[in-house]
């Protein structure tokens, strides 16, 4: 393996062992700590608990493209759409926009479809075109853990490059396409480019940021805090990719929400409650109008 490999290899263990961490404080339902994450000598903002998952990467709107019909899932493409272009540049850096130049193929997953499964070999790493994905590990127990979400404008897979099989697996919320670049073709352009190498490192690095945010907010936050957090950090996605930011409908069910969070589904049904008779929001179903959007910041 060459030093490129090896850099990587080790970039994405430290990724790995954070998924790791990650499985075990969630399977702790019982988190006692509730530390606020405002310093005391600083003046609240409206940003109040929502947690930044990926500080240097601003996720962008990408609208639905039109798919020519294919006989094949697969859709070959030599170049990257216009509107992919000016939104990864314009929102989601130049990262993500220099994978997503590399990656050949487009594919449709229908809802509920898995796009890998935890174990699975590592081949390919995915970029969301549309649609929503969820990543899950499987506990000791048989159960499935929720460990993170995914929008258009993001990347998944790369938690098998430390071992060449998936750490977790990727379940389709909604229908959803997405585009891919086979790992070894990337590691090939990644021992002439050093440019690639580096974008690959940083994206790794941003993962182990953004677990390491959710672990905080699991080891420091009540469960309204929690919720807050996570519909604030919804709502600024949304709006980041052009949609409303206090009136939209949730991808995922409250099982998902309350495994993401550390909670029970008995306690988000509760706590959604809550919220919504302190007049925060107001909740039918999946669908959610946020009423106060400082307030929510400020529970």
């Amino acid at each position: 393996m060459n030093l490129i490999g090896r850099t990587l290899h080790l970039c994405a263990q430290a990724y790995g062992t954070s998924g790791g961490m990650r499985r075990t404080v969630l399977a702790e339902q019982a988190l006692p700590l509730r530390i606020s994450v405002i310093d005391a000598g600083r003046s609240p903002t409206p940003k109040g608990h929502r947690l930044n998952f990926a500080p240097e990467l601003q996720r962008s709107p990408l609208p639905l493209a039109p798919v020519p019909s294919c006989a094949s899932p697969w859709q070959v493409r030599t170049n990257t759409p216009d509107w992919l272009n000016e939104r990864v540049c314009g929102h989601c850096g130049s990262d993500v926009l220099k994978l997503v130049n590399l990656m050949a193929g487009r594919r449709k997953v229908s809802q509920g479809e898995s796009l890998y499964r935890e174990h699975d070999r590592f081949e390919f790493i995915y970029a969301v075109h549309s649609g929503s994905f969820k990543s899950t590990l499987a506990l000791a127990d048989g159960c499935e853990q929720v460990n993170n979400f995914h929008m258009a404008g993001e990347l998944l897979g790369l938690d098998g490059v430390a071992d060449g099989r998936h750490a977790s697996g990727a379940a389709a919320l909604e229908d959803s396409e997405i585009s891919m670049v086979s790992y070894t073709h990337l590691h090939e352009l990644a021992a002439a480019m050093a440019g690639i190498h580096h974008t690959v490192i940083r994206l790794i690095s941003r993962e182990i940021v953004r677990g390491n945010c959710h672990m905080v907010m699991l080891g420091s936050l009540n469960s309204a805090q929690r919720l807050a957090a996570f519909l604030l950090n919804q709502s600024e996605n949304l709006s980041a990719r052009g949609y409303s930011a206090v009136d939209f409908n949730l991808k995922m069910s409250r099982g998902d929400i309350g495994s993401f969070l550390g909670l029970t589904l008995e306690t988000i049904s509760r706590t959604f409650s809550e919220l919504q008779q302190q007049r925060l929001l107001k909740v039918d179903r999946r669908h959610i109008v946020i009423s106060d959007l400082d307030g929510l910041a400020h529970v």
